[in-house]
């Protein structure tokens, strides 16, 4: 049993005020109902996908994994707890706010939370509606996106989310950094999406480097793009397309000063898959900024 998708994601943010702005404005997502003192956001159906939390850590607080149903559910608990890891059962107070069936929770070798759930809230009598006029999300059976982690331990990191949650790696990128050291970016998949989660093998200030949305449209990457040239957003990296997945996208930085990738176009996963490696990140565009 291995896990379906990426459900959603959990940042710490010291200036909710500012990721409001940016969540709706600039992103596109829409806001919902949350507890009081928190940011939510939707995407497609599901109730929520992203939560901004206080904390003035400005990074990823937790992330949460969706499997099929129970008896996922419960055959990836017995492989954890085999594997030694410590599992926590999060109170029926804690289900209700995440808005799902069933779930447990740990900890990855760098201490993030991970929760693993089934059953996640729709709201389909609501229709998604982007207040920036995102013609939509690329969702569904691809979960939320994906997101890039730092590694201090790359074999503990690798061990954890392929041994263990099943994750299947896609590629390699060889990032030559100087003459003298370089580095392998790891990236994963668990569905049709090329990457749900990417291992960049070096201990940062924080976790997260960055997450991605994918859109339907490359009109949406486009007017994206305005908004944020009109917002005054850092932009960190030009429009571009990558070696790997194929995706069009830009990237900019968040209110927390991580980054988020805003892209169309990627390509997916199938049964003739294999794994390559590359040795630059993007085909083209993709020019680091500032």
């Amino acid at each position: 049993m291995t896990i379906g998708s990426l459900g959603y994601v959990g940042f710490k943010a010291d200036d909710l005020d500012a990721w409001a702005r940016f969540g709706t404005e600039t992103l596109g997502m829409m806001p919902v109902d949350a507890p009081e003192g928190t940011l939510r956001f939707r995407i497609d159906a599901q109730a929520w996908r992203v939560c901004v939390e206080p904390g003035p850590e400005n990074d990823i607080g937790f992330v949460g994994f969706e499997v099929a149903g129970p008896p996922e559910l419960a055959a990836l608990r017995e492989r954890l707890v085999a594997a030694g890891v410590e599992i926590s059962e999060p109170a029926p107070e804690h289900l209700k706010l995440r808005g799902v069936s069933g779930m447990f929770a740990c900890h990855d070798p760098q201490g993030l939370l991970v929760e693993i759930y089934y059953g996640p809230t729709e709201r389909r009598e609501v229709p998604f509606v982007s207040p920036a006029g995102v013609s939509g999300f690329v969702t569904g059976e691809q979960g939320l996106g994906h997101v890039v982690l730092s590694a201090a331990d790359i074999g503990a990191a690798r061990a954890f989310y392929r041994d263990l949650l099943g994750f299947k790696l896609s590629d390699i990128i060889r990032m030559q950094i100087t003459e003298e050291f370089g580095m392998d970016l790891e990236f994963y998949h668990c569905n049709p999406r090329h990457h749900t989660l990417a291992l960049v093998p070096l201990p940062t200030p924080r976790r997260l480097n960055h997450f991605m949305l994918q859109v339907e449209s490359l009109d949406d990457v486009g007017f994206a793009l305005d908004r944020v040239a009109s917002a005054k957003t850092p932009l960190m990296n030009t429009l571009g397309k990558h070696t790997n997945d194929h995706m069009v996208s830009f990237y900019a930085q968040t209110p927390s000063g991580f980054e988020v990738e805003f892209g169309w176009g990627a390509r997916d996963i199938d049964e003739s898959w294999r794994v390559v490696r590359h040795d630059k990140t993007s085909i083209w565009g993709h020019k680091r900024q500032g």
